[in-house]
């Protein structure tokens, strides 16, 4: 038995099953309303299965919107996977639980971050608020990775 509660892991797990139970609503009836998510996800993780060509582009760390172009949802205990339209290519996702870093629902201004292991051990999970300006564009760094940029940071 250890000697402390490690509530940041119980923490992680809660949130992820409301992501879970979330996705498989969505799974079940669709998205309701002006509801999207901005998922951003550790393409390192194993268990990611994602086209090589997305890998090339995205070696670290990849975001995808699930709003309009998204089909055949499937959710389960671990994770879930999804087709996205890349460019009117789909290609199939397989993104586990543990690999998600954050999850967005800027329609209620609802969101979730977790450190990853390299980041601070110590900080507990985070609930992130984010409105439409927050995550009003993914851009592409010069590494190829995406990133969540808000307008504001341009704006005078």
């Amino acid at each position: 038995m250890s000697a402390t509660i490690d509530y940041g892991s119980l923490m992680h797990r809660a949130m992820r099953g409301l992501i879970r139970e979330v996705l498989m609503d969505v799974q079940e009836n669709g998205l309701p309303g002006n509801h999207h998510f901005f998922v951003t996800f550790d393409t390192r993780q194993s268990d990611v299965n994602i086209a090589g060509w997305l890998r090339e582009r995205y070696p670290t760390e990849m975001t995808v919107v699930m709003q309009h172009e998204f089909e055949n949802l499937l959710v389960d205990e671990t994770g879930f996977r999804v087709t996205m339209s890349f460019g009117d290519q789909p290609e199939e996702l397989v993104i586990p639980f543990d690999a998600i870093r954050t999850f967005v629902d800027p329609s209620v201004e609802f969101g979730l971050r977790f450190e990853t292991p390299d980041e601070d051990d110590d900080e507990e999970p985070t609930a992130l608020v984010a409105d439409e300006d927050d995550v009003a564009e993914i851009v592409e760094t010069p590494t190829g990775e995406a990133e969540v940029v808000s307008l504001d940071s341009f704006r005078k």
